[in-house]
C-alpha cells in the first residue's frame, strides 16, 4: 500500500516484467504526485458491487456532494436524457436515468474534477477534455445503437487518454517533442511513447485505474484502445467502439478531416451493421449531445458544429468557390484576350523591327546584313550535313546610264521592278537580297551548280524580256559550295561568285558565267 497525492492509500500491483513496468511503478508512487481515488468514487464503486444496494443509498452518496448533485441534475434535465419533466432530486434522477447511467455520470464528474490541470503553450487542456468528452458521447451512442445498452462505454471513453495528462505533467518537454513527432502521421503517438519511455499512455492509464481498484472491464479496454489486435477477445467490441468514437471525436474537434469521417462511417457499417443513413443520423446526434455535455462539464469553447452544418458550410464554400471560379474564368478569358492582342501587337512590332533590320528600304527584299548571316548559316549547315548550295551575284548592265539619262527616281524604280521580277521567280527557301547599289545576290539551298545555272539563266531571260518594267539586262556570276571543297568561308565564296560576275561583264554582259 502506498499513498498517492497524500489522500487515500491505494494498492500498486504492476508486473515488473511488462515493458516499462518499473517506470510506471515509479510514476504512480513516490516519484510523481497524482490524485488518488476520491472517497466518493470509492463509495460509489463499493456500493454498486453489492447485490442488495438500493437507489436511495446511491442517491444519498451523491447527494452528500452538492457540486456533484448540481451537475448530475443538470445532465438529467438535458433533452437527451429527460423528456419527462423537471428533475429536481437525485432520487428522481436515479429513477429516470437508471443506476448504471447515474453511476457513470457521477464517476465521470468526480474523476474529471480530479484531473483538472492548467494548460500550457504546448498542451491545450480544454481541447483534450473536449475530445475526451466527444469520444465518451460517441462511444455511448454507438453502443446504444449497436447493442441497445451503453454499460460503461461513456466512462471508459472519457478516461481512455488520462495517461496523456499524466505523461505530459511528468515529462512536459520530452512529451511535447513526442507529440510533435506524431503530427507527421508516419508513427502513432502511442508507438512514439513506447520508443521513448518503454510504455505508452494506454498502459499508464490502465495501471492508474487498476490501482484505484476499478473493475477490470473498465481498465482493460483502456489498456488496449489503440492495440485492439492484442487485446482480450471479451473486450474486442468495446475497443472497436472506442476506435470509431475516437475517429469521430477527431473529425469534430480538429479539422473536419473527410477521411476520418469516411473511415468512421465505414467501420459503423462493417463492424456494427449501421447503414449510411443511420450512421449519418448517429454522427449528427453525437455533436448535439456533446454540446450539452460541454455545458454540463463547464468546458469552454464554441459549440461543436453538427455534421449537417459542416456539410452545409462546405456546400456554401463550394458554391462561393464555384462563383469565384466563374469570375476567375471570366477574368482569365479577358486577360487571355488582352494577352493575345498584346502578343499580336508584339509580333507585328517584331516583324516591323525585323524589316527595319533585315529589309532593304527601297526594294523591300533582304538587305546585305541579312544576306551575310544567311550565308554563314548555309555554309555551316552544308558542312554539318554534307550538302551543297549555290550562290548567284548579279548587277544591272549600264545602270549608271539610266540614272544619268533619266534621273535617280527612274533608276530607283527600275531597281524596285527588277527586285519584284526576281522575287517572283525564286523559291520560298531561296534567299534574295539587294547587296548595295544595283548589285543583288541569291542563295540557292540544296542546289548544285547545274541546277543553279538554269535558275540564273531563267532570271536573266525574264529581265531581258520585260522591257516595259525593267528596260535593262543583267549579268550574273555563279558558284557553288560543297562540303568536300574544304574550309571555304564567305569571303572565298563571294570572291568566286564575283570573279564569275566579272567574266560575264567582260564577255559582253547580259549573260551568266560560272566559276
Amino acid at each position: 500500500m502506498t499513498e498517492i497525492g497524500n489522500k487515500f492509500p491505494v494498492k500498486i500491483d504492476i508486473d515488473n516484467d511488462e515493458p516499462g513496468g518499473d517506470l510506471i511503478q515509479d510514476i504512480l508512487t513516490e516519484k510523481a504526485t497524482l490524485p488518488s481515488p476520491p472517497l466518493i468514487c470509492i463509495k460509489i464503486l463499493d456500493l454498486v458491487r453489492r447485490d442488495d444496494f438500493t437507489f436511495q443509498e446511491l442517491a444519498q452518496i451523491i447527494g452528500a456532494d452538492s457540486s456533484l448533485t448540481a451537475k448530475l441534475l443538470k445532465v438529467a434535465n438535458t433533452p437527451h436524457y429527460n423528456r419527462c419533466g423537471q428533475v429536481s432530486s437525485v432520487e428522481k434522477a436515479v429513477a429516470i436515468l437508471g443506476v448504471n447511467l447515474v453511476k457513470i455520470i457521477a464517476l465521470s464528474f468526480v474523476i474529471y474534477s480530479e484531473f483538472q490541470t492548467e494548460g500550457s503553450d504546448s498542451f491545450d487542456i480544454d481541447l483534450f477534455w473536449r475530445k475526451s468528452l466527444t469520444s465518451a458521447v460517441a462511444a455511448e451512442q454507438i453502443a446504444l445503437s449497436a447493442t441497445g445498452s451503453c454499460n460503461d462505454h461513456f466512462l471508459i471513453a472519457l478516461l481512455q487518454d488520462i495517461g496523456i495528462l499524466i505523461m505530459h505533467n511528468w515529462r512536459p518537454d520530452a512529451y511535447q517533442q513526442i507529440c510533435k513527432g506524431a503530427l507527421d502521421g508516419h508513427t502513432s503517438l502511442h508507438q512514439l511513447e513506447i520508443d521513448h519511455f518503454g510504455f505508452d499512455h494506454q498502459m499508464l492509464g490502465a495501471e492508474l485505474f487498476k490501482s484505484w481498484n476499478f473493475p477490470e472491464e473498465l481498465y482493460q479496454p483502456i489498456r488496449y484502445h489503440h492495440s485492439s489486435d492484442t487485446g482480450p477477445d471479451q473486450y474486442r467490441n468495446v475497443i472497436d467502439i472506442l476506435d470509431v468514437a475516437n475517429l469521430l471525436s477527431s473529425f469534430y474537434n480538429e479539422n473536419n478531416d473527410v477521411d476520418k469521417f469516411r473511415r468512421s462511417r465505414e467501420m459503423l457499417s462493417t463492424k456494427f451493421g449501421t447503414d449510411e443513413s443511420a450512421a449519418d443520423t448517429l454522427i449528427e446526434a453525437i455533436a448535439h449531445k456533446s454540446n450539452e455535455m460541454f455545458s454540463a462539464f463547464e468546458i469552454s469553447g464554441e459549440d461543436m458544429k453538427p455534421l449537417s452544418q459542416i456539410l452545409q458550410n462546405a456546400n456554401e464554400e463550394l458554391s462561393s468557390l464555384y462563383h469565384s471560379y466563374e469570375i476567375m474564368m471570366l477574368e482569365l478569358k479577358q486577360a487571355k484576350k488582352k494577352a493575345d492582342l498584346l502578343a499580336k501587337e508584339l509580333h507585328e512590332s517584331n516583324e516591323r523591327y525585323r524589316d527595319l533590320i533585315y529589309k532593304d528600304a527601297l526594294t523591300q527584299v533582304y538587305n546585305y546584313r541579312f544576306f551575310q548571316e544567311a550565308l554563314s548559316s548555309e555554309i555551316e549547315r552544308a558542312r554539318m550535313y554534307g550538302r551543297e548550295f549555290s550562290l548567284v551575284l548579279f548587277d544591272l548592265d549600264q545602270f549608271k546610264k539610266i540614272n544619268d539619262t533619266h534621273g535617280h527616281l527612274v533608276g530607283s524604280q527600275v531597281l524596285v521592278n527588277i527586285s519584284g521580277l526576281v522575287q517572283k521567280n525564286v523559291r520560298g527557301t531561296d534567299i534574295f537580297a539587294r547587296l548595295g547599289g544595283d548589285e543583288f545576290g541569291i542563295i540557292l539551298p540544296e542546289t548544285d551548280i547545274s541546277s543553279a545555272s538554269l535558275v540564273a539563266e531563267q532570271i536573266r531571260r525574264i529581265v531581258e524580256g520585260s522591257k516595259k518594267h525593267a528596260p535593262v539586262t543583267i549579268s550574273a556570276g555563279l558558284t557553288s559550295y560543297c562540303a568536300d571543297k574544304g574550309d571555304w568561308d564567305k569571303s572565298v565564296l563571294f570572291t568566286k561568285a564575283d570573279e564569275a560576275l566579272y567574266l560575264a561583264k567582260n564577255n559582253g554582259k547580259n549573260r551568266v558565267c560560272i566559276v
